[in-house]
């Protein structure tokens, strides 16, 4: 009986964090929502419309490399598949930034797929004017809303540099990411 009740105890408990990590995506509370994601990852590991919503969560909250889960997992659906895709750009886009801005590797040669993430705008800015002497910060124009600009520098640590984006509208500054 005991374990039947634990049982019973744990699916309401598992079925909770679905509702409450949607209810936090819903309200804009991403961090949280990947927070709770992560955490009840494994009760979840075949529901692929959780792993998309933890997915999205975390891209949202700037978790980049939580993705990794999602990218290996996505692959049942047509949905799924394209939303695996979608994270895969964007962790690779972050990962090749990365090396191209501390290793001076160029990324004019690329012909990657694009996503409307800011990672990946700034990733395709970023390759398009890439030079040979590397600037202390770059300073890119979205194509699509002359109000939104982007600066992207390098935040140089003696163990582990990181690369800043800040969003500006107007002027303004909106958002700031940090990404390792």
């Amino acid at each position: 009986m005991k374990i039947i009740l634990a049982l019973l105890l744990a699916v309401v408990l598992y079925a909770d964090a679905k509702k409450e990590m949607l209810s936090l995506y819903e309200n804009n509370k991403y961090e949280n929502a990947c927070e709770v994601g992560f955490a009840n990852l494994n009760f979840y590991a075949n529901d692929e419309d959780y792993i998309s919503l933890y997915g999205f969560s975390c891209l949202k909250a700037d978790f980049i490399d939580r993705l990794m889960v999602p990218i290996i997992k996505l692959k049942f659906t047509k949905e799924s598949r394209s939303n695996g895709a979608y994270f895969s750009v964007i962790m690779m886009q972050k990962k090749l930034l990365y090396h191209a801005m501390i290793d001076g590797y160029k990324l004019s040669s690329f012909n990657l797929p694009t996503t409307d993430h800011v990672l990946s705008k700034v990733f395709d800015l970023y390759a398009q004017v890439q030079e040979n002497t590397p600037k202390e910060f770059y300073i890119f124009e979205d194509k699509n809303d002359k109000k939104i600009t982007y600066k992207l520098t390098l935040l140089k640590d003696e163990r582990l540099s990181k690369i800043v984006i800040e969003e500006f509208y107007d002027n303004k500054i909106v958002k700031q990411h940090i990404y390792w």
